[in-house]
């Protein structure tokens, strides 16, 4: 299966703003404005946790089934919200005027303190404040069945491939101030900054088999897969290409199922196959009788990552590709405007 980017400028236009680079700060708790412990809380508020869900999406219509929703956190509507949380000790008019007064102070520690939210308990603070907070809604199964998946965001666009893995400390990631499930299906992010990639993937806790699954003709289920060397781990050319593996479809074989059991897969059939095609019958191991351990590299999958973001070196001529050709549409009889 090709990790296709998906294009999400229509919702969050990707023109990020590079945020601050971080300074650790040597103490917990400098000279402040406020007691830790409430700064903290009001960080929490300003990340929206507590907020009723209603708060956040209005309407369940806006965020229907295996949907994403992006978007930009409005800074004013979240200085409103603690400034209402602060007025509820004001007694008097004093009071809301002594308020009003340390606000601005209140309001740049906060700023400063909503990168240090989910720092580990025990590393260096992070200095510089967050000036722009965007996120996403994900309704999807994919939530609810791998409850650890993983999401980074980044300052530019990665250019290693499709498995490499990425460190906390690279500096080209961009910090998570918030990634919680509000519910068993629905993940709610927060970045600080506007990202140019976001990657969504399952977590690497354990090895994943399986095969690359598409819907069938008709409905049901049909599946691709891609045999590998059994020495390199590599996949095999089968077409001659300079496409391998997943990303060309010629190097594949269609699963097949036992008959009358849809889902079961015929193992001896994929064994027989790979017999029969002089690229796979030595490679795989299936000219000696393809053991378990064999059988098992072939169905060995890396985490699926799926890659949002604005492909801008994309040509238009690959973005747009005609699928009636113009002979046919003279052909016909329908004209604009006519009965």
């Amino acid at each position: 299966m090709r990790y296709d980017k998906v294009a999400v400028a229509k919702a969050m236009p990707l023109t990020y703003a590079v945020h601050a680079s971080a300074q650790p700060v040597l103490a917990d708790d400098l000279d402040s404005t406020i007691p830790a412990s409430l700064r903290s809380w009001l960080v929490r508020l300003r990340l929206l946790e507590g907020v009723p869900f209603a708060n956040l999406v209005a309407d369940t219509e806006l965020l229907p089934a295996e949907s994403m929703r992006w978007f930009y956190l409005d800074r004013r509507w979240t200085d409103a919200l603690v400034q209402g949380a602060l007025s509820v000790g004001t007694v008097n008019s004093d009071d809301r005027t002594h308020l009003a007064a340390q606000y601005d102070a209140i309001r740049d520690e906060l700023d400063t303190e909503e990168r240090n939210h989910r720092r580990p308990e025990g590393s260096a603070r992070f200095g510089g404040k967050v000036d722009a907070v965007s996120g996403f809604i994900l309704r999807s199964e994919a939530v609810s069945g791998w409850p650890g998946l993983h999401v980074r965001a980044f300052s530019v666009d990665p250019a290693e491939s499709d498995d490499a893995t990425y460190l906390e400390a690279d500096p080209r990631r961009m910090r998570l101030l918030r990634l919680e499930r509000l519910a068993p299906a629905v993940l709610f992010c927060l970045f600080d900054g506007i990202p140019k990639v976001v990657h969504v993937e399952e977590p690497r806790q354990g090895v994943q088999f399986g095969f690359h699954m598409r819907p069938a003709a008709g409905g049901g289920v049909a599946a691709r897969l891609f045999p590998r060397d059994k020495n390199t781990f590599g996949y095999l050319n089968l077409d001659g290409d300079a496409i391998t593996g997943p990303e060309d479809r010629d190097d594949g074989f269609d699963v097949p199922f036992r008959v009358g059991s849809p889902g079961v897969v015929d193992i001896q059939r994929i064994e027989e196959m790979f017999k029969a095609n002089a690229a796979t019958r030595n490679a795989t191991g299936a000219v000696d009788g393809l053991d378990a351990a064999e059988y098992a590299l072939q169905l060995i999958r890396f985490p699926y990552r799926q890659v949002f973001g604005a492909d801008e070196s994309i040509k238009l001529l690959d973005a747009f590709r005609a699928t009636i050709a113009y002979s046919t549409y003279a052909s016909t009889a329908f004209t604009f405007g006519g009965n």
